[in-house]
């Protein structure tokens, strides 16, 4: 697991924002795998993504987010299926990833217990099943319901599908009166085969993997298309007893076979971690030849008196673990190497291969990641795979876990061809010859094309008619999708809404005649595009759907230039000095990448300032690009991607076609004058009686432009105590400083 010590040269800032991405992403890996049966990323990348949320909390303990990924089981349940709360939660186990991990878990245990290393323990072994978790209530031997696990509180309601299972008794003998037994659903690989050639002579959706059909067939709302799917059973657990079934986890499991379930053959009784890694080894070495899908080995301490003392964790027990198997591996050759452009403009390198089977599936694309991975190095520019890239012709390890696209793990440079080249990656689009640039600390080069570049156009459109955006009534994303490939009314850019009824009068009766939507609801349409055409600045810049600009920067763009004719005209005199902080920032990478010794961080300031002083800037251009930077909330990053996106030649004549037919609104000015408004204000130090939010807030309430750097344009610092660098400029360019008191009295009463 990464320790948390490698994230102690994060900022707060930076492990609040990785926190609120890893929770977002796994919450959407959950609801996928849980919740749709349809898995967005591999079990590998899942285990990497919470191991790194726990690396981070660990070492930000206060950061701990309400909804962290540390305390979420499974996902909640669908709305298409009745709820039923566990008596005992359904908990998910907490892994181990190779034999030192194995070992550890056990040091843990012992060290909980008070046993010394030579003190017997111990442990059931047994193959963890790759299906759907579920469990199964019986009362006076009869079944009464059954439930999935859901987000581990609270299952679907399965009981009639779980009841159409050979393997799940209506009734059993000699049992508790109250008995929930918990298992596995999965499907064979023999009868997910049969199933999947049934599926396509019927002319239905087949199924990508066996854990997939199960977990669908079981979460059928009708019933007897479940009964149709060859589904089994595997016990393996319990949930609330009325009465004890044994003193040991294999007695248990023993007992459960005795009322008629199935338990795995595979599961055995281990004395200490060598002997749980040795049987790990053994059902590995079968894994191929079993005939059901596992993704790992479950270890649990045998006793469960030991078990009750050791307990649980928010999410999982103490007394359990699971051992997962490495991702699965093949060798084969690389053809070539194509370039995709994403819907975010990023340049995605595609390995097409000599298709190869890896884990039962035939293999013959893969990502090789980004530009970085191709050359052997990892976004900080440190190697990987020993420094060696990777080439067109060379044998490439493939590294499949899970089904999301496989991944080049390795090359093998015995095997490397003579006279191959080292790959150029593109730095021109290939969807629409725009540049494809690369920010400085970005793995991912993207295509400045925007709106123009096919690969991005429909996803931007869907953005530009977007509630927070143009928010036009009766033209959503699925319109957006109809008419994008609509042979008479195509939509291409946003200017093509706007001259919608311009067009062919032929074409717009076919529009008021089209399936779905008639004479009336067609001009409802126009109707609502004619009203946003007066569309206030704001929103027209975060409808572009620029980069990095969102409806808080858009806002700040917008109150700080006040009109569009000014932000552009300061965004193409700033550009000269964006290029030479692009400059600055490719001559820092380079750097970074050549320097290998510890003298290096003193370098890097000086490389900067080479390359921008080596364009020589002109002094307006300088004072602009600082302007627009020292907006508060934009800095570089966002006025790079605006310099770009305004730049592009294709995407500026989108653009400028797109104002030609709107009468852009300018924000509000202040409710009443007030000594503040139209000057700059920067607020440095520690602002004791207000947040900066609140600050900033109340300023541009009364008119007044914060940014957050001082410049020649700056008319008030409000230095609190701490004030440092910004206090000494604001000095030497006379710019009048005072301190928060004197700031709230400037604004009393307003």
């Amino acid at each position: 697991m990464t320790e948390s010590s490698d994230f102690a040269q994060m900022s707060e800032a930076e492990a609040r924002a990785e926190l609120a991405r890893l929770a977002k992403q796994l919450a959407q890996a959950n609801q996928a795998y849980h919740a749709k049966d349809a898995p967005e990323i591999s079990d590998a990348q899942y285990d990497a993504l919470k191991q790194r949320n726990a690396a981070i909390e660990a070492a930000f303990p206060t950061l701990k987010r309400p909804d962290s990924p540390s305390d979420q089981v499974g996902a909640a349940p669908s709305e298409g299926f009745g709820k039923i709360a566990h008596a005992v939660p359904m908990l998910s186990l907490g892994n181990a990833f190779d034999d030192a991990d194995v070992t550890e878990f056990d040091a843990r245990i012992r060290k909980y217990l008070g046993l010394s290393a030579h003190d017997v323990l111990e442990y059931t072994a047994e193959p963890k099943i790759d299906g759907l978790s579920l469990s199964l209530r019986y009362e006076k031997g009869r079944l009464i319901h059954a439930a999935t696990r859901g987000d581990g509180a609270t299952g679907e309601n399965v009981t009639e599908n779980a009841r159409t299972i050979q393997e799940i008794p209506e009734t059993i003998s000699d049992a508790p009166d109250v008995l929930e037994v918990r298992g596995e659903v999965y499907m064979s690989h023999a009868d997910f085969e049969a199933l999947n050639d049934r599926q396509a002579a019927a002319g239905e959706k087949t199924f990508a993997n066996p854990r997939n059909a199960a977990a669908g067939s079981l979460r059928q709302l009708d019933a007897g298309v479940t009964r149709g799917r060859p589904l089994r059973f595997f016990a393996y657990a319990w949930g609330e007893v009325s009465a004890p079934l044994a003193q040991t986890q294999m007695d248990a499991i023993r007992r459960l076979e005795a009322f008629g379930f199935t338990i795995n053959a595979l599961t055995e009784l281990c004395d200490g971690p060598e002997a749980l890694v040795a049987h790990y080894r053994q059902i590995e070495e079968k894994r191929a030849t079993l005939g059901y899908d596992i993704d790992g080995v479950v270890y649990k301490v045998n006793r469960l008196e030991l078990q009750a003392r050791l307990g649980f964790r928010a999410t999982t027990p103490r007394w359990a673990v699971a051992h997962k198997f490495p991702a699965e591996l093949a060798w084969t050759r690389l053809e070539a190497i194509d370039i995709q452009v994403g819907r975010t403009g990023a340049l995605s390198p595609v390995a097409r291969l000599s298709p190869v089977t890896v884990g039962g599936v035939v293999v013959s694309n893969a990502t090789l990641h980004n530009e970085d991975y191709i050359q052997g190095r990892d976004s900080k520019g440190e190697m990987i795979r020993g420094g060696k890239d990777i080439r067109v012709g060379d044998w490439v390890q493939v590294y499949r876990a899970g089904d999301v696209i496989p991944k080049v793990a390795d090359v093998d440079l015995s095997k490397r061809p003579d006279g191959t080249v080292a790959y150029r990656f593109p730095t021109i689009c290939p969807e629409c010859g725009s540049d494809a640039i690369r920010e400085e600390g970005d793995a991912v080069r993207r295509c400045t094309g925007g709106l123009i570049c096919p690969a991005q156009a429909m996803e931007k459109l869907k953005h530009f008619v977007s509630r927070k955006a143009f928010d036009i009534d009766g033209l959503g994303a699925k319109q957006i999708e109809v008419f994008y490939d609509d042979p008479d009314l195509p939509i291409r850019t946003p200017v093509d809404i706007f001259t919608l009824e311009k067009r062919d009068a032929a074409n717009l009766n076919k529009l008021r005649n089209r399936h779905g939507w008639g004479a009336q609801s067609a001009d409802k349409l126009f109707a609502a595009i004619e009203a946003k055409r007066e569309i206030p600045l704001a929103r027209l810049i975060f409808g572009l759907g620029i980069r990095h600009i969102g409806e808080v920067a858009a806002k700040d763009l917008a109150l700080h230039f006040g009109s569009w004719e000014a932000l552009i005209t300061a965004v193409d005199m700033a550009r000269p000095a964006a290029l030479a902080h692009r400059a600055g920032d490719e001559a820092v990478k380079a750097e970074r990448l050549a320097a290998t010794d510890e003298g290096r961080r003193a370098r890097i300031k000086d490389t900067r300032d080479k390359a921008i002083s080596a364009m020589d800037v002109p002094k307006d251009a300088q004072a602009a690009w600082e302007d627009l930077i020292g907006i508060d909330g934009i800095g570089a990053t966002v006025g790079l991607s605006l310099s770009d996106a305004l730049a592009n030649e294709h995407e500026r004549a989108a653009i400028n076609a797109l104002v030609q037919e709107l009468e852009i609104v300018a924000p509000a000015a202040p409710a009443k004058q007030s000594p503040v408004a139209g000057k700059t204000v920067v607020f440095t130090g520690t602002l004791e009686k207000m947040t900066r939010a609140e600050a900033k807030a109340r300023a541009e309430a009364l008119g007044a432009k914060v940014s957050g750097s001082v410049s020649g344009k700056t008319d008030i610092l409000v230095a609190g105590p701490g004030a440092g660098s910004k206090a000494k400029k604001a000095a030497d360019l006379g710019v009048e400083t005072i301190d928060e008191d004197a700031w709230l009295a400037l604004i009393e009463g307003l």
